[in-house]
């Protein structure tokens, strides 16, 4: 499926070119600053997109109407969490040339490998389901069209959107961050038109507060929907052949540069979420309507509370984090798949197969928020198998060589991990037992 045009091929061969020379000027000294990063920018902008998808805004807006302002740490100790692991993940490709699946599969047994590839599978397919109802659901508020008939139209774009990859690694880094910035944009609209209290936002950012154990519940639901399994197996993959390092010293070189590069896209996700946050806060909560729970609720609200504008920029904002955070899903099924069991299937067959059970679920009518929901619980259950194999790896020298995780990275990450397994097991244990 599709046409390649072959002059298109050779310009984006000598963009690409041009990118690894820039780099490798930048590792030799010769520039310096700010253009330095510029070729290393566009892994981490892509893994961010996963942080700013459709099941954040579901349970940002539902905690900042609920409970106002208190709930912002939750929102920076996930974003830290973030930062933490993906620059563990970034880094594994940067030591190995290798995606997290592919060691994985390397040395682990293949009983194990197969199972992590069957649960991470599931998780990619219950991403996807978020990121497709989200695209969805904006199409169908701001441009009137028809559930099913959004559903396909998402499928096509998404796939449309893939197929930059053709292209090599620029073009589809460059749309994913511009992606990125429109959402970062719009929620800059809506702060300033919400007009948040910013001395509340700068004390609930960095006081931590836990009431009842519906609140408990949301702040899982907010690292769940936040730090996310898929874009910890992809960031590995993008990082791995993209600027091939030539020895320990442009190893190191390397990591620095990408470090940097998340802190900037984690940052922008970590500010988006925020917003997301503080403007239910600011209008929902503080008008009264907390029990506003699902995205069409908050945008028919949106309007007479802040006017068709407001309503609108959050529209959009949703349709480009559904979107983009769709593309991103399906590459990282690709690196799921190719990496644990060595093959790969063609990706329009991989965007069938992944948006069919939004098909199912939008056909039959079935309630778009409790499905984002149920795909939230599957994300969480999958979640520390990615992570605890990414802390077993990253410490082993004979691995990592240079870049072998220091002890506080570590002891750091094994803290990460035992929260979110701690939360999660209780998420899981509230889910079925009410």
């Amino acid at each position: 499926m599709g046409h390649t045009n072959p002059l298109a091929i050779e310009k984006a061969q000598v963009t690409e070119n041009r990118t690894v020379t820039a780099a490798r000027d930048a590792l030799s000294g010769k520039v310096k600053g700010f253009r330095a990063l510029l070729p290393f920018l566009g892994p981490a902008f892509i893994a961010s997109i996963a942080y700013i998808d459709p099941g954040n805004f579901a349970t940002n807006i539902q905690s900042g109407a609920s409970f106002g302002y208190k709930m912002l740490w939750v929102i920076i100790l996930a974003n830290l969490m973030a930062m933490l692991l993906q620059n563990m993940s970034a880094k594994l490709g940067i030591a190995t040339g290798k995606s997290l699946p592919e060691i994985c599969r390397e040395h682990m047994p293949k009983w194990l490998t197969y199972a992590m590839w069957v649960v991470s599978e599931l998780a990619a397919m219950a991403t996807d389901l978020a990121e497709f109802l989200g695209a969805t659901l904006a199409l169908n508020l701001l441009c009137g069209i028809p559930m099913l008939v959004a559903t396909i139209i998402t499928g096509i774009v998404t796939y449309l959107i893939l197929m930059l990859e053709k292209y090599g690694f620029r073009p589809l880094e460059k749309f994913i961050a511009a992606f990125a910035v429109l959402v970062g944009l719009c929620y800059l609209v809506e702060t300033i038109i919400s007009k948040p209290d910013m001395a509340l936002v700068a004390y609930h950012s960095v006081v931590p507060w836990l009431g009842n154990n519906d609140s408990i519940m949301l702040a899982v639901g907010v690292i769940g929907a936040t730090v996310m399994p898929h874009a910890i197996y992809l960031h590995s993959s993008l990082t791995q052949n993209r600027i091939v390092p030539r020895n320990d010293t442009e190893k190191i070189k390397i990591q620095k540069y990408s470090t940097k590069e998340i802190f900037i896209a984690m940052t922008l996700a970590g500010f988006v979420n925020l917003a997301m946050m503080y403007m239910a806060a600011s209008v929902f909560h503080t008008s009264g309507k907390s029990d506003i729970a699902d995205l069409t609720t908050a945008y028919h609200t949106l309007t007479p509370l802040l006017g068709s504008a407001a309503a609108g920029v959050f529209l959009i904002s949703l349709l480009a984090s559904g979107i983009s955070s769709s593309v991103v899903g399906t590459m990282a099924g690709q690196v799921i798949m190719q990496g644990f069991v060595g093959f790969s299937i063609p990706v329009w067959i991989r965007r069938i197969v992944t948006m069919m059970p939004t098909v199912i679920i939008v056909a039959c009518g079935v309630d778009p928020t409790k499905t984002l929901i149920i795909s939230q619980v599957i994300l969480s259950i999958v979640l520390p198998f990615p992570i605890l194999a990414l802390i077993y790896f990253t410490q082993k020298k004979e691995l990592m060589g240079i870049l072998t995780n220091k002890r506080i990275t570590t002891i750091l990450s094994s803290l990460c991990a035992i929260l979110i397994l701690g939360l999660n097991i209780w998420l899981v244990i509230q889910t079925f037992t009410g």
